[in-house]
């Protein structure tokens, strides 16, 4: 029991830490145009990331089911899964860098099942199918849409700016200001929404995870009279899990991100509100389109490619490539450097007497 305390504490500290470190990816670009001054930006991210968390489970059906095998899974395996998450999203807090919180969980996750299974590579599920026939694995869910929705956002981003711009051309720049200060509002809104809607279900995942393998372990045999309800299936699945999330990544959220704002609103292009419109409408799409079809995408790929596909629409040039540069490395090494803490978190913790 002291245990699954431990890694439920680990999973609420995760969330949080994801609602101020990904909290950049709903506001930057409404702080930056001005639009919304930071303290109501929060305010409306927090709100919007609270109701999107709030709907479907399809992204929380993939991280606690369709990525690793669960039968080799413990509690130690996801506390470590864990810690290479929190470690890897405070370092590149830090450093004010965009990364993705869902690609450090799921690095987390693998590599720390890599670990519970001895190296045994197989626990992987690469590609499979679930039960209702759909493809499943780290291919289609997590890989594949890693590499297709920044193109998506960058594409995307580009052709509604360009689209905009032929729409707008003949406008005053203050009639234009004024329209997509209003419309920013809504695409903000989307933004938020999306957000909770992908992000506040891997945590779901994660502690449903957690309750299915105490459950298994036997974790809450022992639980006296009056806690029970906890070893009843309604009490792994129930809503409050899904409550529970949605608050603590409102709260983090709330707490906001400075540093990644900074980058990702001012550092790397400079926008007005008509930019602001474009890019998170385009990534606000994106997302919604994953959750729907249970995919743990990185927010934050899709909302940084889709802000620097407006970028380039203005003008190539309008893109500090150099801020780009260190972002696309940060997002290479979070799957890779997040399974290997993992890993080594899970072997210290087995040679510490932990299994």
């Amino acid at each position: 029991m002291t245990i699954f305390l431990i890694v439920l504490l680990a999973a609420l500290v995760f969330e949080y830490i994801n609602g101020f470190h990904d909290a950049a990816n709903a506001i930057a670009t409404v702080v930056s145009t001005k639009v919304l001054t930071p303290r109501q930006a929060i305010v409306l991210a927090a709100v919007f990331n609270l109701v999107g968390a709030l709907t479907g489970t399809a992204v929380a059906t993939t991280i606690g089911k369709g990525l690793v095998d669960t039968n080799v899974v413990t509690m130690i395996t996801i506390f470590s899964a864990l810690t290479g998450a929190i470690i890897w999203n405070l370092l590149t807090w830090w450093l004010g860098l965009p990364s993705s919180s869902s690609h450090a969980l799921i690095g987390g996750l693998c590599g720390a099942t890599l670990a519970s299974a001895n190296g045994n590579w197989g626990v992987l599920h690469w590609a499979t199918t679930d039960v209702k026939g759909a493809t499943a694995g780290l291919w289609p869910k997590v890989v594949l849409p890693m590499i297709t929705s920044p193109l998506l956002g960058f594409l995307g981003g580009a052709l509604l700016m360009f689209l905009l711009t032929m729409l707008i051309h003949r406008l005053r720049p203050r009639v234009v200001n004024n329209v997509f200060g209003k419309l920013q509002l809504v695409s903000a809104s989307l933004m938020a929404h999306s957000h909770g809607s992908n992000d506040a279900q891997k945590t779901m995942g994660i502690i449903a995870l957690a309750l299915f393998a105490g459950t298994k372990s036997g974790a809450f045999h022992d639980l006296p009279p009056w806690l029970a309800f906890m070893r009843t299936p309604e009490f792994v699945v129930d809503k409050w899990v899904i409550f529970t999330c949605a608050i603590v990544m409102a709260a983090g959220t709330a707490a906001g991100g400075w540093r990644i704002i900074r980058t990702m609103g001012h550092k790397m292009v400079k926008l007005q509100p008509v930019h602001g419109f474009a890019a998170e409408t385009t990534a606000a799409l994106i997302i919604h389109v994953a959750s729907t079809l249970g995919i743990p995408l990185s927010t934050t790929h899709a909302i940084s490619t889709s802000i620097m596909g407006v970028g380039v629409a203005k003008r190539f040039g309008a893109v500090k490539w150099g801020v780009v540069e260190r972002i696309l490395w940060a997002w290479v090494f979070t799957l890779p450097v997040c399974g290997l803490i993992g890993f080594l978190t899970e072997l210290l913790c087995n040679l510490a007497g932990y299994r």
